[in-house]
Formats: structure tokens, sequence, C-alpha cells
């Protein structure tokens, strides 16, 4: 039998009336929590893996078991794919595929986020697939756009995509990227091959695919 998957349960209705404040209090506050010792440790394997062959970056965060980056890998064969999830046991269940062009590390992504904007490393893609929603109103600082890390991850630049099932917090995301000055667009996913594990778990279980896809101007 197929697993099936339950449909985002919230007591938002519509955008947190707080998005704007928060995001801008983060857009003017610089991010200062200290990266962990195992996430430097997994930036180290990056910049070998970029020492010994020079590629343009691809970030898979919130990558879960890594099918995403694998299928990544193909799309931007000339690319270095990197895929991040701070779980062992999801990347532990990575069933391998895709080209030799990717890399998957165990890390919280906002700390390989942060120690790449130190160096001055910039993304061409940035893909966010089906990253915890954080339903309830009170955990909007949890979610990606009202997150202390969000303005890192514009220093990245590139082009951005996000999905999810849940609606609400695709517009979320779109809003906070406007309120940054990057433009872009809210759309339903089309019906292409999945992307993930995820994304097929959530599109047999009936549920409506959202995306927002922009670019993070150059500076």
């Amino acid at each position: 039998m197929q697993a099936t998957s339950r449909q985002v349960l919230s007591n938002q209705t519509g955008l947190h009336p707080k998005l704007a404040a928060v995001v801008h209090r983060h857009l003017d506050t610089t991010y200062r929590r200290p990266v962990a010792a195992h996430n430097i440790s997994s930036y180290e394997r990056l910049s070998r893996e970029l020492a010994s062959q020079p590629r343009p970056l691809v970030l898979d965060s919130f990558c879960g078991t890594g099918s995403s980056s694998a299928q990544l890998s193909q799309r931007h064969p000339d690319h270095l794919v990197v895929g991040i999830d701070k779980s062992a046991h999801r990347l532990g269940r990575h069933s391998g595929g895709g080209g030799d062009n990717y890399l998957l590390l165990r890390a919280d992504c906002e700390d390989i986020w942060l120690l790449l904007a130190r160096e001055g490393l910039g993304v061409d893609y940035h893909y966010m697939f089906y990253p915890n929603p954080w339903p309830r109103a009170r955990q909007l600082q949890r979610r990606v756009h009202g997150h202390g890390s969000f303005p890192l991850l514009l220093a990245l630049g590139g082009r951005i995509e996000l999905r999810s099932n849940w609606q609400l917090y695709v517009e979320e995301f779109g809003v906070a990227m406007h309120l940054a000055g990057c433009a872009g667009r809210v759309s339903r996913v089309g019906p292409e091959p999945a992307i993930s594990r995820f994304e097929e778990k959530y599109r047999n279980s009936g549920h409506a695919l959202w995306a927002f896809t922009g670019r993070v101007p150059a500076p």
C-alpha cells in the first residue's frame, strides 16, 4: 500500500500579520549565531571538493534523502550540486543515482550559507524543496523567510526555487523576497516527474503543489 500524507493544518488563514516586520528586522540585522563544529567539518569537505575541481555551485537545501540532489546533478552537469540536510537518518537513506557531480552534507543549512557568504562564494541556483512548513502562527520565525538566516540566502544570489504543499508558505516566501527587492512569481508545480520522494508522496496524496521562482539581482 502506498503511503499517503495529510494536508498541512494551520491556525493561520492568511499571511502572518508580523511577516513584514520580521523580514525587515532580519534584513537590518547581522546574523551572528556561532557556527557549530560539525557544520564547519562539513563545509571543509565542500571546500576540498571545490579546490580539487572548481565549478559553479548549485545548492539543494533541506535535501532530505538527497534524491533531489541526484536529479539536479543531471540537470546541471557542469555544476557541483550540494545537497544539505541536518538529518543523518534521512541522508542515510540515499539510494544513489545521478551524476558524479553532487555532494551530500549533513549540516544545518544556515551555517553552510553563512560560511559560503563569508568567503564571498555565490551560487547559480538555489533549490529548497518542501522544507518543514512550521504551520502554527507562533512558528513564523522557524520558516525560511522568517528566520534570521534569510539574508544569508539572499547574499548567495542566483536563481531561487522553493516548493511546498502549503500554498500560504510559498506566498509568504514570495512576499519576503519582494520586501528584499527580489522579483519572482508563485505558481502551481507542473505535472513533470517528481523531483523528490516528498514531492511524489504529496502528489500521490492529492496535494496541490506550489512553487516560488525568482532571482536575486546582482549587487
